[in-house]
């Protein structure tokens, strides 16, 4: 084995040959989990016990993390281990962490029908460029990053669709000389599925058709300019409208939410609406919104007994 190195030096390593492989977003998440939470627990260690990293994992869960939020951490954790001993730095040490189970499942935000018509009233008798992209949103799904990074000429009047492509995000980065600084990035979505032509509804076919005409194609339609706003500055500007209107907050992310449970709720067939958010693959939709009440468990039960008395 090499000399004993720490976790820390052990990470940097591994980040400077990572990041040649992975999205700029993604070693981005994995550099802001290690130094938030991995590297002031493991930083100064030459190696880690299995019983360290159950301990972390429950006092981070005890702190209020979510179980996601912790798992992600520990797939960090993992990730730079096993390259440490893929090195020789460290001595293979195989862990078999342990979760609680999760008794409750987390509620998803979504704004009511009533919520949804007032904000929308709102939106449509006040038209600029940051309230044509919450209607946009409201109108097909689109995920924040996706909607700040849309363009004018992303809009197909011709076969009335929005084409998705890209994604704008805000990158927490380490340069050569050990700065961290953040930085806006505009680049591809992370999966190919998220690379879609949504349908444009009529009504909103109606609204951007005139506004097509007049727009620079290569401008931003959050912006109308040839610079993208973050979405930061979005989601500021929708928490102004909904304290404005007095509809209860919820987050940007969760207008996405709405779409999907409103979509599900008129009987959307579920892979269009899967294909529509550009999931990854289905059972991301069925599992996040897909959920029968009592009344169809009982109809579903009672079709199974009358066939059976047939």
């Amino acid at each position: 084995m090499k000399e004993q190195v720490t976790y820390k030096s052990v990470f940097y390593e591994w980040y400077r040959d990572k990041r040649n492989y992975v999205k700029e977003t993604t070693i981005s998440s994995y550099v802001v989990i290690a130094e938030n939470h991995l590297l002031p627990r493991f930083g100064e260690q030459t190696s880690i016990t299995e019983q360290e990293v159950q301990d972390f994992i429950l006092l981070k869960l005890q702190d209020g993390f979510k179980q996601k939020t912790v798992r992600d951490m520990l797939i960090v954790l993992k990730m730079v281990y096993r390259y440490g001993c893929r090195m020789g730095y460290f001595v293979t040490t195989p862990w078999e962490i342990r979760f609680p189970k999760e008794c409750k499942k987390e509620d998803l935000e979504v704004m009511s029908i009533l919520h949804q018509r007032r904000l929308l009233t709102y939106l449509e008798s006040n038209i600029n460029s940051k309230n044509i992209g919450i209607i946009i949103c409201m109108n097909t799904g689109l995920r924040i990053g996706e909607l700040c990074a849309l363009k004018w000429k992303d809009i197909d009047l011709r076969n009335g669709v929005l084409k998705v492509s890209h994604t704008l995000t805000r990158v927490y980065k380490v340069d050569e000389n050990d700065q961290r600084y953040t930085r806006v990035e505009e680049s591809t979505p992370k999966t190919i599925n998220s690379i879609r032509d949504i349908p444009l509804s009529n009504s909103l076919m109606a609204l951007l058709k005139p506004l097509c005409k007049v727009m620079n194609k290569d401008y931003y339609i959050m912006s109308n300019s040839t610079k993208p706003i973050e979405p930061r500055s979005l989601r500021n500007h929708f928490n102004k409208i909904l304290d404005s209107l007095n509809i209860p907050r919820i987050k940007f992310h969760g207008l996405r939410h709405s779409f999907a449970t409103r979509c599900i709720e008129s009987r959307c067939d579920y892979k269009t609406v899967s294909m529509i958010l550009g999931h990854s693959n289905i059972n991301t939709t069925l599992n996040l919104y897909v959920h029968p009440d009592r009344d169809q468990k009982k109809k579903c039960i009672e079709k199974m007994i009358r066939s059976m008395r047939l």
